[in-house]
C-alpha cells in the first residue's frame, strides 16, 4: 500500500513541467496552479474523507474507491489539450489523491494497532517503502522517455488502479459510529475535530503546520526550475547538474528512506518536540544550501541540500501525524488526521505558493536592457555566443550598441532561497518559544495502545 501510495504521485510529479512546457508548450504563468490544485483540494477533502471514514464506511474501502477514480482522472487528464481545461481536471484528480495520504496513515496505525505492533518503531520502515515507491516511480517515467509525455500519467493511473483494487484486500478499519442518539449535527457529521482549535496547544500546532507547509511544496515546485536555469549561465552550461538534473534531485527522495527509518530513535531520544523542531531547522539549511550552491564549485552544498530534505520533509510530517494520533481521542482520529493535511498540504500549500510567486514576481526577478547588464549577471562577457543565443530564443534582437528589444528577466535565485531559509528561521524559533511540550517516553509507548 504504502509502496503505490506514492509511487502514483511520483509518476508525474516531478516530471509534469517537462509535459506542460516541452510538450504543450503553455505559459508559465499559470503552471502554478498544478501545484496550487494540491492545496485546494487539501482544503477540505481529507477532512471531509476522514469524517466519512469515522462514521460510516471503512476506511480502506473509502481509500479503494478513491484510488480508482484517480485512475480514471488520470486516464482522462491524458487527453486533455488546453491549460485551463488541464487545471481544472487536476484539481479534480486531487480531490481524490489527496485525502489518501490521510487515509494510509490511519489505515496503517489501524492495522499495526490490530496486530499488537509497535507503531513507532513498525511504523517508518513501512512509510520508507512510499518513498521507495516515489523514486521507483520517477525513474520508470524518465527510464522510459515518458517524462514530456502522457505516458506518464498512464503509468500513475495504471499504479492508482493496481491500488484501488487491493486495497479491498487490506484489514478491516471499520468506523467507529460512536453517535448518540441525541447528537448534535456538529457530533453526527464528525466536526468534533474542529473543536481541536479550542485548544490551545493543539490550535498552536495546527497554526505552525499551516506556516510550515508554506514551505513544503516550494522546492517541488521551484527546485527543479532553479537547477535547469544554470543552462543560461555560459559556464554552467555543460556541467553534470544541467544534463542529469533529475538524478540530482532524487538524492532527495533517496534521503527520505533513511531518514524515515531514523525516526524512532529521534522519537525516543529527544521526542516529538524537537523531532518537528530539527525538522524546521533542516528546512533553514535545505533553502540556504540551495542559495549558495552552484553546479561545480558549490555541486557539494546542491547535493547536501539534496540529503537533508530527507528530515526536513519527513520528520515533521511523520512526527506530526504522531502528535495527532496520541493527542485526540480515538473517535475523532481519522478526521483529525484529516485536519492536519488540511492545514499543511492545503491552507499552507495555497497560501506559501501565492505569496512565493507573487513574492518572486515583485521582488526577485531582475529585468536586463542590455546585453552588458545581462552578461554581469550571468557571469560571462558581453559577446558569449551562448549567451546571445539565449536572449535570441527569448524573442530579442541585440542593437549595435548592445541594447535588446524586450526586457530578459531572470530570477533572482539567491535571494530568493535566502528569503526562504530566513521564513524557514522565523518560524522555527517562533516555535521553539512558544510551542511548550515536554518530552515524555510514554507518549510514544503510548501510540502502541
Amino acid at each position: 500500500m504504502s509502496f503505490l501510495q506514492f509511487f502514483v504521485w511520483g509518476a508525474w510529479l516531478i516530471t509534469i513541467g517537462n509535459y506542460w512546457f516541452g510538450t504543450k508548450n503553455w505559459e508559465g504563468t499559470q503552471f502554478g496552479l498544478v501545484f496550487g490544485t494540491m492545496g485546494i483540494a487539501s482544503l477540505f477533502m481529507p477532512t471531509l474523507t476522514g469524517i466519512i471514514a469515522d462514521r460510516w464506511i471503512n476506511a480502506e474501502k473509502l481509500y479503494g474507491v478513491l484510488h480508482i477514480l484517480y485512475a480514471v482522472v488520470l486516464f482522462g487528464i491524458a487527453q486533455v489539450s488546453t491549460p485551463d481545461t488541464f487545471i481544472i481536471v487536476m484539481l479534480l484528480a486531487m480531490c481524490c489523491y489527496m485525502p489518501t495520504i490521510a487515509l494510509s496513515n490511519s489505515i496503517s496505525y489501524t492495522s499495526l494497532k490490530l496486530n499488537n505492533k509497535n507503531i513507532v518503531k513498525d511504523f517508518p520502515p513501512i512509510r520508507v517503502w512510499g518513498t521507495i515507491g516515489f523514486i521507483v516511480a520517477m525513474w520508470i517515467t524518465n527510464l522510459s522517455g515518458s517524462k514530456a509525455t502522457e505516458y506518464q500519467f498512464y503509468i500513475a493511473g495504471a499504479g492508482a488502479l493496481i491500488l484501488g483494487l487491493y486495497a479491498f484486500t487490506l484489514p478491516k478499519c471499520e468506523p467507529q459510529r460512536l453517535i448518540k442518539e441525541n447528537a448534535t449535527w456538529i457530533e453526527t457529521f464528525g466536526l468534533e475535530s474542529f473543536k481541536l482549535f479550542a485548544n490551545y496547544k493543539m490550535a498552536l500546532f495546527f497554526v505552525f503546520s499551516m506556516f510550515l507547509g508554506g514551505a513544503l511544496q516550494l522546492t517541488n515546485a521551484y527546485g527543479d526550475v532553479f537547477l535547469d536555469e544554470f543552462k543560461h549561465f555560459p559556464k554552467y552550461a555543460d556541467s553534470f547538474v544541467i544534463q542529469y538534473s533529475t538524478i540530482i534531485m532524487s538524492i532527495s527522495q533517496v534521503s527520505e528512506t533513511l531518514f524515515i527509518l531514523a525516526i524512532p530513535f529521534f522519537l525516543r531520544r529527544f521526542g516529538i518536540k524537537q523531532v518537528m523542531l530539527i525538522s524546521m531547522l533542516a528546512w533553514v539549511l535545505r533553502f540556504g544550501l540551495f542559495a549558495f550552491g552552484d553546479p561545480v564549485n558549490g555541486l557539494w552544498m546542491i547535493v547536501l541540500s539534496c540529503v537533508v530534505y530527507g528530515m526536513a520533509f519527513d520528520f515533521f510530517n511523520i512526527s506530526g501525524s504522531l502528535f495527532v494520533e496520541s493527542n485526540t481521542d480515538s473517535k475523532i482520529r481519522s478526521s483529525a488526521q484529516g485536519l492536519f493535511m488540511m492545514m499543511t498540504n492545503g491552507v499552507g500549500a495555497v497560501l506559501g505558493s501565492l505569496t512565493s510567486g507573487w513574492a518572486i514576481d515583485r521582488f526577485f526577478t531582475k529585468s536586463f536592457n542590455t546585453s552588458a547588464e545581462l552578461a554581469g549577471f550571468l557571469q560571462t562577457d558581453a559577446a558569449n555566443s551562448k549567451m546571445l543565443e539565449f536572449v535570441k530564443s527569448q524573442g530579442n534582437s541585440v542593437s549595435a550598441e548592445g541594447a535588446f528589444t524586450n526586457p530578459v528577466l531572470m530570477k533572482d535565485w539567491h535571494t530568493i532561497w535566502l528569503s526562504f531559509a530566513l521564513y524557514a528561521l522565523v518560524i522555527a524559533i517562533a516555535f521553539a518559544v512558544l510551542f511548550k511540550h515536554k518530552h515524555d517516553p510514554k507518549e510514544i509507548e503510548n501510540l502502541n495502545h
